[in-house]
């Protein structure tokens, strides 16, 4: 948002009393952050007006001109040319010796061959004037000024560039300073100056009835509060007043035609965007505000065409939209030279439906950014009767009767308790209720006393304001907040530590680490798409997800349930630029509805996820490139384990959506899974197009915090040596080695220690559905030295075991 200085003071006098640099700073100070003071005329301070008396052609040269110039106050100054469109008598801006002027070029004396020159006379383009529409010779030319224009006075007064202009970095919440009336409203409060606000008036002079020529509807009650329309007759189409002109150009708004300019105009000034409709454009005569139809067309003013997905708030005639509401208007319904009758509409629309919208198709409008922020929904009609009144002004238009008004529901005033002693303690202030009384007033609050303390009325532009907070906030930017004498905060001190699940989470991190693998930081937004394309099933938990009100983009509209969407995108933008060895893993939260839609505070788990994938080692001359496997992320997953003290799991075949049947396995301590790992399902690659095998893990963080040892018992080493055994075996192809291994465990005895599969074999030597398992067992005692006899006792109950619950058939 920019304004002028000019466009201010029509409404409050600043003049000699404020400087805009002044007025800036007590606008950021009071929380309406003036981001840059830009004057219009800087670079033009020794430029003026002067008059061509004489040209001659330089003696030594046939394009070089002499011009002696009149630039008042009775001197004469002689400039060098090379200008061909300069003539006797012209009025043109001349740089004096010592300007700097816009482009960084500065002004010397010199001599062009021989021959002095004390300025410089300018072209558009170095005064950097709006060059559109200049004739041809002074597009490369020198600038010539209208013949009436007086000699020796600053080129910057000539041409109304003695303005400044305020640029303003405005925060979301308050709307109402995206208009002048709202500036100049804080200006009065903030300088103690009164603000002089026109007269909206409005001279009905057409016998026309509105509401019989324009038919107004609102079918999307929840995207539209208030739809608002007036009708004018009549109309002139030509360019709007020089003044006019002027104060949009300072707001950065190029002038187009009176109509346009004016609903322009009042959406600057009062900050209720305005649309203009060509009334025998506008089939049926009727507009209503509706939800876009899945397929239709938008035709919009940039002569773009766009394909309605459905949650579009549109503006549709009988036929077909006529605008995009909030943001741009339709093509077809446009305003021209043609047209003699307009509808001028001004509604208040959702605010975060219109930035969805806005963000979707790529739109950004001034329009756009007010309704995002939102408008006053009780002035919709104030703003009908300003364009009316400012069109009729310049003799363009006749007013038909009436306004055509549809608000269902009209907004209720908002009330906000208070007592001075609460707004005093919030800011450490000791404020009279009076003060409170008169800043507040001044601002638009309507306060009146209840009981111990006070209520106030929000005034309607004050979207922002509904707590006793907010009116200690208003209390303290006018205050000023560097008046408020800073206090320590009181308090018992207390230590700060990390909770146990924050060190635990640590933990992982560093054990990961030191495994080669990289933290990835993501947001904790998702989609459908995401999870359709890691085949989550369609009635899965997961697909319960939390939706967001207002998404930073419309490809994120969800709040993730799980992980694995986060680390596959990244994965995938790592392989779309052609790095294709990772290691990456990811601790953080993910958010389980209770119930949806939403009305209490969803669950939120801490999930660990990994992911490899690419060359086993770096690609050195002296590496083999070997890729890494469903092998090297299981062994990941047992050294963190390890590092996390979590023993005496068992390790089984499993089933997970996002991974490779037959390629998955899960961790168990007892029947609760601690961790998942396996190979990208071939159907979730091809979804995220990926060319290369992905492994992946994940895990609970609470579940693992579980099962990790809180207590260790320390032992000393053995003394005395172990015995191994080898037991090879044929068993059906199907049989688990998680299974076998734990009838080994039960069986093994008391100086059982251990079972490593250390071979599986099928193949020629080995029946058809069968395989051949071989493990080595560990027998050893703390006491005593094993004899062979002891050993083969356990090593038979193991064997009995086995081919009992197996079938098993010893090997030779």
């Amino acid at each position: 948002m920019q304004v002028s200085m000019k466009w201010l003071q029509d409404y409050i006098d600043l003049k000699d009393k404020v400087t805009a640099e002044e007025l800036a700073d007590k606008y950021t100070m009071a929380g309406v952050p003036v981001e840059n003071v830009i004057r219009a005329d800087e670079g033009l301070e020794k430029v003026v007006t002067a008059r061509v008396e004489k040209i001659v052609p330089h003696p030594d040269s046939d394009h070089l001109w002499v011009c002696t110039l009149d630039v008042g106050k009775e001197e004469r100054v002689q400039i060098v040319t090379g200008a061909q469109n300069v003539k006797e008598g012209h009025i043109v801006p001349a740089a004096m010796v010592g300007a700097l002027l816009p482009t960084g070029q500065k002004i010397s004396k010199g001599k062009l061959r021989g021959v002095p020159s004390n300025g410089m006379m300018c072209s558009a383009g170095e005064l950097k004037l709006d060059i559109e529409g200049l004739p041809e010779e002074q597009l490369n030319g020198i600038y010539i000024l209208p013949a009436d224009t007086p000699v020796g006075v600053p080129v910057a007064d000539v041409l109304g560039m003695d303005d400044v202009v305020l640029e303003f970095e405005l925060t979301a919440n308050r709307g109402d300073c995206f208009s002048v009336w709202g500036l100049v409203r804080e200006a009065s409060v903030l300088t103690g100056l009164p603000a002089k606000y026109p007269e909206i008036k409005v001279n009905e002079d057409d016998e026309a009835s509105a509401a019989e020529m324009v038919k107004i509807g609102i079918e999307a009650h929840d995207l539209c509060d208030r739809f608002s329309a007036r009708v004018v007759k009549n109309v002139k189409i030509g360019p709007s007043p020089a003044w006019m002109q002027a104060r949009l150009e300072g707001a950065g708004i190029r002038a187009i035609n009176n109509v346009v300019d004016v609903t322009n105009f009042v959406m600057v000034e009062l900050g209720q965007p305005m649309h203009a409709y060509d009334y025998d454009e506008v089939k049926g005569h009727s507009l209503t505000a509706r939800r876009a139809v899945a397929g239709e067309n938008l035709h919009t003013l940039d002569d773009s065409e766009r394909t309605a997905k459905g949650e579009e708030l549109v503006i549709a005639d009988a036929e077909h939209p006529a605008g995009l509401a909030g943001i741009m208007g339709g093509l077809e319904s446009e305003v021209t030279e043609k047209t003699t009758t307009v509808i001028f509409e001004a509604a208040s629309f959702n605010g975060p439906s219109i930035r969805r919208t806005s963000r979707a198709c790529g739109l950004h409008s001034e329009a756009s950014g007010r309704f995002e922020r939102g408008v006053d929904v009780t002035k919709t009609c104030r703003a009908l009767d300003r364009a009316c009144q400012l069109l009729q002004e310049m003799g363009a238009c006749t007013v038909t009767k009436g306004i055509v008004d549809v608000y269902p529901e009209p907004k209720e005033q908002v009330t906000v308790e208070y007592t001075c002693d609460a707004i005093n303690k919030r800011l450490g202030t000791d404020l009279p209720a009076e003060k409170m009384t008169e800043i507040l007033e001044s601002l638009g609050f309507e306060v009146r006393a209840k009981g111990e303390g006070f209520e106030a009325l929000v005034p309607t532009w004050r979207n922002d304001v509904s707590l006793m907070e907010d009116l200690s906030e208003e209390v303290a930017r006018i205050v000023g907040f560097d008046s408020i004498e800073s206090t320590a905060p009181r308090g018992d001190m207390m230590q700060g530590t990390q909770s146990a699940r924050q060190t635990f989470i640590d933990s992982i991190k560093r054990v990961l680490v030191s495994l080669g693998m990289t933290e990835e930081l993501s947001f904790s937004f998702t989609s459908p798409e995401a999870l359709d394309k890691l085949c989550v099933p369609e009635d899965s938990e997961l697909r319960n997800a939390v939706p967001i009100m207002n998404p930073l983009t419309d490809e994120y509209p969800l709040v993730r349930t799980t992980l694995l969407t986060s680390i596959m995108e990244n994965a995938v933008r790592n392989f779309s630029r052609k790095n294709l060895d990772l290691r990456l893993f990811d601790v953080a939260p993910v958010f389980a509805p209770k119930a949806l839609p939403v009305t209490e505070l969803p669950n939120e788990v801490v999930k660990l996820v990994g992911l490899i994938s690419g060359r086993r080692y770096e690609a050195l001359w002296n590496q083999p490139n070997d890729m890494v496997d469903f092998y090297d992320m299981k062994g990941i997953v047992e050294q963190l384990l390890a590092a996390l003290s979590i023993s005496k799991y068992t390790v089984e075949a499993g089933e997970h959506y996002t991974m490779h049947p037959g390629k998955t396995a899960v961790f168990k301590k007892g029947r609760e899974v601690i961790a998942t790992v396996g190979e990208l399902h071939p159907q979730a690659a091809e979804n995220y197009g990926v060319k290369q095998p992905v492994y992946l893990f994940e895990m609970d963080v609470e579940t693992l915090m579980k099962y990790t040892a809180k207590s260790f018992k320390y032992e000393s080493l053995p003394k005395y040596p172990a015995i191994s055994r080898d037991l090879a075996m044929l068993v059906d192809a199907d049989v688990q080695a998680a299974d076998i291994e734990k009838v080994i465990s039960k069986n093994g005895g008391k100086f059982f220690q251990g079972v490593t599969l250390f071979d599986v074999y099928t193949g020629k030597q080995v029946a058809e559905g069968k395989k051949s398992m071989a493990f080595n067992l560990m027998f050893q005692s703390k006491d005593k030295t094993l004899t062979d006899e002891e050993a083969d006792s356990a090593f038979k109950n193991i064997l009995q075991a086995v081919e009992r619950e197996f079938q098993a058939e010893l090997r030779a």
